[in-house]
C-alpha cells in the first residue's frame, strides 16, 4: 500500500505569541474526571501522554468559569479557585515539559440539563426562560447576570495567562450559553442582547472584547462555534454565507484571532455550490485561521461512534491532506481517536498505520 504524504499535517504554524509544531488540535472532550471542581491528580498525565504522543495544540475538556450555573455535572471541572487553579498549573507545565502547548475551554452550559442525577444546586440559566416538552430551557437572566458571566469569562482568561497557557478557548458552540445567545430559538429576548443576528451576538462581543482587553493583543483567543446543537442536530445560525458573515465578522473585530468550527463530519459542505465545510466559509469570510473538526480519523459517522463501532483509521486523512494544501483551513482538530490512542499523532506521522488503537466506547471511562 502507497504511503500518504502526510507532510501538511506536520507543518509549524504560527499566530501572535502561539508556536505550534503541527497542524494537529486535540479537541476539548468533557471526560468527567474531577471531584468538587477540582481534576484529578490522573488528568496532569492524560494531558502530558497526548503532548508526548505528538499533537501541537491541546485543547482542554470544557472547564466552568466563576459562575454557579457555568456546570451542570460534578465531574466536570472548573477553571475557579486555588485548587483547581493549582492542578491545573500542573497541567501546563507536564504538558510544556513534553513539548506542546495547551489552551483551556473556558466554558458555560446555560441551560444545558443536569445528567448526573446528582441534582446539582444551582439553577440553570439563560438567554431567555423558555419551555420545551420535556424540560425547561432555564431562568431568564437578567443584563446584571449577563455583566457578571462577561466578567467571569475575562477572570478566567486572565487566570490562563498567568498560569502560562499558550492560548484560551472559549466554547460558543453545541447550544451552550455562548451558543444559546446566538440561536433563535433559544434566545427570545427583547432588550438590546436579543432580537435580531446583531443583538443575538452582543454578548459574545462584549465577553471576547473584556478578555482582549485583560490579556492584552499577543495571546491567542478561540472561539468555538457550530450550526447544530445537542437539541437540534439540523439547526443552523446562519443559513447562507453572507449570515455567516454577519455573524463571525463582529466577533473577529472583536478579538477572536481563531474560529474552531465544529461539524458532525468535516468533509460535508456547509452551503449549496462550494465543496468549502464550516471552517473553509469562516476563514474566506473573517480571514481568520481555522480549526476544522468532525470526526478526524474515525471511519463511521459521529452517531456510529457513539455506538462504538468506529475505529481509529485514517478514514479522512486524504480528505483533510488536500484541505489542508489548498489553505482551506489551518489546523485540524482530532477527538475521539485520541481517547482511543495518545500516541495518535507520531502513528499518522511515522507511517504506522497499521498500529493505531481502535476506538471503544469504554475508553471514555478511564484516563488511559
Amino acid at each position: 500500500m502507497t504511503r500518504i504524504d502526510v507532510t501538511p499535517l506536520f507543518r509549524p504554524f504560527e499566530l501572535r505569541s502561539l508556536r505550534l509544531h503541527n497542524r494537529l488540535v486535540m479537541a476539548p472532550m468533557t471526560r468527567y474526571f474531577a471531584e468538587g471542581g477540582i481534576p484529578l491528580p490522573g488528568v496532569v498525565d492524560y494531558y502530558r501522554r497526548r503532548a508526548e504522543g505528538g499533537v501541537g495544540l491541546i485543547v482542554t475538556e470544557g472547564v466552568g468559569i466563576e459562575r454557579p450555573a457555568s456546570v451542570n455535572h460534578p465531574g466536570v471541572p472548573v477553571f475557579h479557585g486555588e485548587a483547581a487553579l493549582r492542578r491545573w498549573q500542573s497541567v501546563v507545565d507536564a504538558v510544556h515539559t513534553a513539548g506542546g502547548a495547551i489552551a483551556p475551554q473556558l466554558w458555560h452550559v446555560g441551560s444545558a440539563p443536569d445528567i448526573s442525577g446528582a441534582q446539582m444546586p444551582n439553577t440553570p440559566e439563560s438567554p431567555s426562560a423558555l419551555f420545551a416538552p420535556d424540560r425547561l430551557f432555564g431562568e431568564s437572566m437578567t443584563e446584571e447576570d449577563v455583566a457578571d458571566v462577561v466578567a467571569a469569562f475575562a477572570r478566567g482568561a486572565q487566570d490562563a495567562q498567568r498560569l502560562g497557557f499558550d492560548c484560551i478557548e472559549f466554547h460558543g458552540a453545541h447550544g451552550y450559553l455562548i451558543d444559546q445567545f446566538f440561536w433563535g430559538v433559544t434566545n427570545r429576548r427583547e432588550d438590546r442582547y436579543g432580537g435580531d443576528l446583531a443583538g443575538r451576538i452582543r454578548f459574545a462581543a462584549e465577553f471576547i472584547r473584556a478578555v482582549r482587553e485583560a490579556v492584552g493583543p499577543e495571546l491567542v483567543l478561540i472561539l468555538r462555534i457550530s450550526q447544530w446543537k445537542q437539541q437540534d442536530y439540523d439547526a443552523r445560525n446562519a443559513g447562507s454565507p453572507e449570515a455567516l458573515a454577519a455573524w463571525l465578522q463582529p466577533l473577529a473585530d472583536a478579538g477572536i484571532d481563531i474560529f474552531h468550527c465544529s461539524q458532525r463530519s468535516l468533509w460535508k459542505p456547509e452551503f449549496e455550490g462550494s465543496p468549502l465545510n464550516l471552517a473553509g466559509w469562516a476563514k474566506k469570510l473573517t480571514g481568520c485561521p481555522t480549526i476544522s473538526v468532525g470526526s478526524v480519523g474515525l471511519s463511521a459517522e459521529f452517531l456510529s461512534d457513539l455506538r462504538g463501532t468506529a475505529t481509529s483509521e485514517h478514514a479522512a486523512i486524504d480528505d483533510v491532506l488536500e484541505r489542508l494544501d489548498r489553505e482551506e483551513f489551518d489546523l485540524v482538530a482530532v477527538g475521539r481517536a485520541l481517547i482511543a490512542d495518545p500516541e495518535w499523532p507520531n502513528k499518522i506521522r511515522d507511517g504506522r498505520v497499521s498500529e493505531l488503537l481502535p476506538f471503544r466506547r469504554e475508553a471514555m471511562s478511564t484516563l488511559f
